[in-house]
């Protein structure tokens, strides 16, 4: 975020959230946490924060996801169209088929999520921190750092993870496995650009070539060594494809008529 000020100063507007359940953000029923959901704040926090373009989406992982289900609905409910699409590290679905995301389709999801949905968090976040730490080593393990990834970046990853209640990282897991915005792909005209890393265990590079081939013109960034956490392994490479997508965006827009500001959402 800091590269994207320095190159482009007040000429845009980056605004980043938290999903719900996440970060900042408060949380909700463990019903709601759908993907179709993530799109449906995404479309309220275009409205409230009065953002009309052009705009460009960025979405790493579950990101990503959101900025896929937000294109897929109705154009009457997409409150802003996005010249440009910048999908990090992400999937169109079929989650359940690929690396760690096999996880989805065992037994264990179900009873999981009826495990923390009916019993008291104090009870639960425990056995869901130990279940989520092959997870969290995957994101750390598997990457351009090799076997030993700075401390600093492992101790990061394991906070995220363990700082997020387990109702939150339980309560996605039935959506995360229904997941699909496979037909939505070939409608996107946003100009897009889509980053990859070959070490992904979660989002492997299978799903970064469905959404290759499936979106039209879309360009695909592939880092053979990266892991799932691009942000901090690649910065320079994901940075600078947002920066490209904001130009061919001005650019767009300046055909039609003057803009004060850019509108970025990540």
């Amino acid at each position: 975020m800091t590269q994207l000020i320095r190159r482009w100063g007040n000429n845009i507007r980056i605004i980043s959230y938290d999903h719900r359940g996440h970060g900042d953000s408060g949380g909700a029923s463990m019903h709601t946490y759908r993907i179709d959901r993530l799109a449906d704040d995404l479309a309220e926090l275009l409205v409230a924060l009065g953002v009309t373009g052009p705009l460009t989406l960025v979405g790493h992982s579950m990101g990503g996801m959101t900025a896929l289900a937000y294109l897929g609905r109705p154009a009457s409910k997409r409150p802003v169209e996005p010249e440009s699409l910048v999908l990090v590290a992400t999937a169109a679905g079929n989650l359940g088929s690929h690396g760690l995301g096999r996880l989805l389709h065992t037994p264990v999801t179900s009873m999981l999520y009826h495990l923390v949905h009916h019993m008291p968090r104090a009870g639960t976040d425990e056995v869901v921190q130990f279940l989520a730490r092959p997870v969290c080593a995957a994101l750390t393990r598997h990457s351009g750092y090799g076997e030993a990834p700075p401390k600093s970046l492992v101790d990061a990853s394991a906070a995220a993870i363990n700082a997020t209640p387990s109702t939150t990282k339980v309560g996605f897991l039935p959506g995360l496995k229904n997941y699909d915005c496979t037909q939505t792909l070939s409608s996107i005209t946003a100009k897009t650009t889509i980053i990859s890393g070959g070490a992904d265990k979660l989002t492997p590079l299978c799903h970064a070539r469905e959404l290759a081939a499936g979106i039209p013109r879309a360009t695909h960034i592939h880092q053979p060594t990266a892991g799932h956490t691009l942000l901090h392994e690649i910065p320079q490479v994901v940075t600078g494809a947002i920066s490209s997508a904001i130009a061919a965006g001005r650019q767009v827009f300046a055909q039609t008529s003057p803009v004060e500001d850019d509108e970025r959402v990540s």
